[in-house]
This record gives C-alpha cells, structure tokens and sequence, in this order.
C-alpha cells in the first residue's frame, strides 16, 4: 500500500498572505493532488503544523485550506490522518485543545491523533507520535518502549538534526528511545536530513529566505516495502540572482513574476546597464525585490560567507550572534528563549 506523508504545511502562514496561498495552490494543483491520482493514493498522513497560528486562524486562510485542500481530498475519498504538531495545539502543556478537532470537524475523512496511538496503515502497525509536552510526556516514552510498531511518524523535536540549511539543533530531546524502530519520520524542521533510522523530511514549499534552493515537496510511503519516495515540489517563492556585469537581454524575467527576488551584486561596471537589467525584472512585476551592493569592495562579492548569511533568517543570525558572544552563560538556553520570543512575536497581529 502506498501512502503520502507531508507535514508543516502551515495554511494561514505569513499572516494569511494571499500571494503565498497562490504559490501554495500551485503545488497542491500542479504536484499534490495529480501524484495522488496518478499513484492510486487514498491515505495522507499529515504530521503535524497543518496550520500556522497556534492561538488564531485568519478565516480567509480557513476558508483557502478548506476550499483548495480538505474539500478536493473528501472528494477524491482520501483519509487524512493528522498528527497535531505544536502549532495546532493551542496551550504549550496540552494537545487537547487544537486546531484540526476544532476547525476540522465536518470532514469525516479527517482523523486527528492529539495523543500517541498506535495506527495500522495498510499491514503495516505504525506509532503515530503528536507534540510532546509536559502532559503526555511520561505517557508518550511509555508507549514507545512497549510498542511493538516497527514504525513511527511524529512531530517531534530531537537534538543534533538541521532545523534549515544553516542551523542544527542543539536542544531538544534525545533520539536513542527511537532506535527500536526500523523507520522513524517526522515533521517540525522544515529542511530534510536523516540520521540512522530516523528522517525529517521537511515542509511542500518555501515560507523564508532561509529556504531558497532547499528541496521542498512531499513523500511517497510503500507500507510493503518500506521504501520512501520524495517528490520535489518545482516552484519557488525566492530566487536569489547574482549580477556580474550580466547583459539585461540575457535575463529572463518571467519566471519572476509575482516571486521574491534578491539581486547581489558582484560586478557593476556600467550603472545605466544595470538599471535596464533592474527595470526589467520590474516590468516582469516581481512582487519584492530586493538589491544588494557592497560599495567597500567595488561591488564584488568574493566570499560565501556573505551570501550564506545574507540568506539567513532572524533565528539563524541570533544563533550565529550568540555563539561568537562572550559569555558564561548556556547558550542553548539563550537560543531557546530567544526562539520563543520570536516565534511568540510573530504571532501577534
């Protein structure tokens, strides 16, 4: 039996941005929904952060996931089970008040899973693994250590693995009670990497600059055979596009349109010919654009570490600050407040 698995899928991301909605569409339109059809595919395993806002939903984005998403998938008579992650759980100690149980409750075909259970997919016994938090901690690694299930999907939060392409996570818990199961997959960290038997495997598409260039998509689960099959989502929201001096005639614009765009500057020996190489990603109607010179250097860029860092996000560069900082203190746990500052403030309307 083959099943699909995709996970941090955040509906209403970017406070209901309907630009990215429209990228999102895209890739449920274009990659999601014709693989499933095209692969006989009627089980979806969602593994957690299905929506973005754990304390609200923005009703456009409500009634976009609805219409886009859960209304296509009733249709084609696929069961969607949903493992509530911790930003459809609304307290930080409790799954029991979340987003799929309260938004979801027409959709018959949804299932949702605020506590660890044990789910057979197919022939296969798995152990499906929602956010652990103080309430069903001692529950949840007990139900690991007896279970049987040589499988497991989660959301969890495990130390030691990327959380992108420029950060690993140092909190977290340890990942040596997974190492019973022949495969464990989860959600949380938006980029893919795997370690032993356990594999993240990352979010459809990209929500930060931090993503650009990161494989995104979704994957093909067989039951049988264990095998896993990532299926790469095409279409970018960021493009990174490097200027040496490139003739504007050379570029072309429209793939840009309605995408977010950073233009670095290597090379710029004639200002008119840049302004026409300019011009015309603004004719192409990129929605952001955003150029970077360094006038120091002439306009040259002759270093990775500058690109690397200028496609950081916020949380990379306060990490990045706090480990060149000078101080006694435990940084993991500087890193971890600030995080949860951040995220908190990104939350506030």
């Amino acid at each position: 039996m083959k099943i699909a698995i995709i996970t941090d899928q955040h509906f209403g991301a970017r406070k209901g941005s309907k630009l990215f909605h429209a990228y999102f569409q895209q890739f449920y339109d274009e990659v999601f929904f014709p693989t499933l059809e095209n692969e006989g595919i009627t089980t979806v395993v969602d593994m957690g952060d299905t929506f973005d806002n754990r304390r609200g939903i923005d009703f456009w984005a409500l009634d976009w996931a609805k219409e886009n998403y859960y209304n296509r998938l009733q249709e084609m008579g696929v069961t969607v089970h949903t493992i509530i992650g911790n930003h459809t759980a609304y307290y930080k100690n409790t799954n029991d008040i979340n987003a799929i149980g309260l938004l979801l409750k027409e959709y018959k075909n949804v299932i949702c899973y605020n506590k660890v259970t044990e789910v057979t997919l197919g022939n296969l016994k798995t152990l499906f693994i929602p956010w652990i938090n103080q309430e069903n901690e001692k529950e949840t690694y007990e139900t690991i250590e007896k279970t049987v299930c040589p499988c497991a999907m989660g959301h969890l939060e495990l130390r030691g693995f990327n959380a992108n392409r420029y950060v690993v996570m140092d909190h977290g818990a340890e990942s040596d009670a997974y190492s019973k199961f022949t495969n464990v997959f989860s959600g949380h960290y938006h980029t893919r990497s795997q370690k032993e038997n356990i594999r993240y495997l990352g979010n459809p598409y990209e929500l930060y600059w931090s993503d650009v260039d990161d494989p995104r998509g979704f994957h093909i689960f067989d039951t049988e055979t264990l095998e896993v099959t990532p299926v790469n989502n095409p279409f970018k929201m960021f493009y990174t596009i490097y200027y040496e001096d490139t003739p504007f005639q050379l570029l072309n614009a429209s793939e840009y349109h309605n995408r977010i765009v950073k233009v670095i500057v290597r090379k710029k020996s004639d200002p008119v010919a840049f302004e026409k190489f300019i011009d015309k990603l603004y004719k192409a109607n990129v929605h952001e654009l955003k150029v970077v010179e360094n006038f120091d250097f002439g306009g040259v860029y002759d270093t990775e570490e500058f690109e690397g860092q200028e496609s950081e996000d916020t949380i990379s560069i306060l990490n990045r600050y706090i480990d060149s900082a000078e101080v006694s203190l435990d940084k993991s746990l500087i890193k971890e407040l600030l995080r949860t500052v951040y995220v908190e403030a990104c939350e506030v309307d």
